[in-house]
C-alpha cells in the first residue's frame, strides 16, 4: 500500500484502478473482525491519490463501482464494507434508484424540516442505522442526519453546500463507531478545526480511545 498503490502516481506517473473491499465495523466479532483501520487511508490521502469511501446502500454501491469502471483516470479505491449491511432490512434500494442516478458523495436528511433542526449528525458507514432507529423510536424532530459516502477527497464546498439550510450556530456532532484516536475524527478536525465551514462548531461522539481496534480478546 505505502510503496505501491498510494504513491505510484507521484513516483512514477503511473495509474492504477485496484479496488479493495475491506471490512469494516464492529460487528461483536471481536477486535480482529472490527476495523480496517480507516484512519491509516486517510493519513496516506494527498494530492487526490485515492478515493475513501463507505457507502450505505446497495445502490451507491452499484454506482460507486460502475463509476470506478467508467472513469477515464484511473485512482485506487478504497472502500469500507460493514457485514451486517449485506443483511441489514434497512440497507435496500429500489430498481429506479438502480437505473437512475449516480453515486452521491453525501447523503442530505430529507426527514426533518431545516428550520426545526437543532443538532446535525454527520456519520459514515453502518452506524447511520443505528442512529436513524434511535431517532424513530424516539421520535425526536429537531435532529438531522447527514451521511458522509466519500471521506477523500472531500470536497468542503459540497459539504458546505449540504449544511446551507441549517441556521449557524447549530452544533454538528461526528458520530463514529471507532474509539476517538481511530477512524475519521483526526483527519476531520486536522482539515476543518473546531468549526465547520466556519459556521457550526464541530464535536465528537465516539468511544473512549483505546490501543485495541474494538473490545473483546
Amino acid at each position: 500500500l505505502d510503496q505501491f498503490i498510494c504513491s505510484a502516481e507521484d513516483k512514477w506517473q503511473l495509474l492504477s484502478g485496484i479496488t479493495l473491499l475491506l471490512p469494516h465495523g464492529f460487528e461483536g466479532l471481536g477486535p480482529e473482525h472490527s476495523s480496517a483501520r480507516m484512519e491509516r487511508f486517510l493519513t496516506l490521502a494527498a494530492e487526490d491519490n485515492l478515493q475513501v469511501v463507505q457507502p450505505t446502500t446497495p445502490a451507491q454501491f452499484f454506482h460507486l463501482l460502475r463509476r470506478q469502471a467508467l472513469r477515464r483516470w484511473r485512482k485506487p479505491l478504497v472502500v469500507f464494507t460493514p457485514k451486517s449491511l449485506l443483511r441489514h432490512p434497512q440497507a435496500v434500494s429500489t430498481l429506479e434508484e438502480f437505473t437512475h442516478g449516480s453515486f452521491a458523495r453525501l447523503i442530505e436528511d430529507t426527514t426533518t424540516e431545516a428550520s426545526r433542526v437543532r443538532r446535525v449528525l454527520l456519520c459514515t458507514g453502518k452506524v447511520y442505522y443505528d442512529l436513524a432507529a434511535h431517532r424513530t423510536e424516539k421520535e425526536p424532530n429537531d435532529v438531522a442526519i447527514v451521511r458522509v459516502e466519500q471521506l477523500y477527497p472531500l470536497r468542503a464546498e459540497l459539504l458546505e453546500k449540504t449544511l446551507l439550510p441549517y441556521a449557524d450556530g447549530t452544533p454538528v456532532c461526528w458520530v463514529q463507531e471507532e474509539p476517538s484516536n481511530m477512524g475519521v475524527w483526526r483527519y476531520l478536525r486536522e482539515r476543518f478545526g473546531k468549526k465547520l465551514c466556519a459556521r457550526f462548531p464541530l464535536a465528537l461522539v465516539s468511544r473512549a480511545e483505546s490501543a485495541s481496534p474494538a473490545t473483546g480478546s
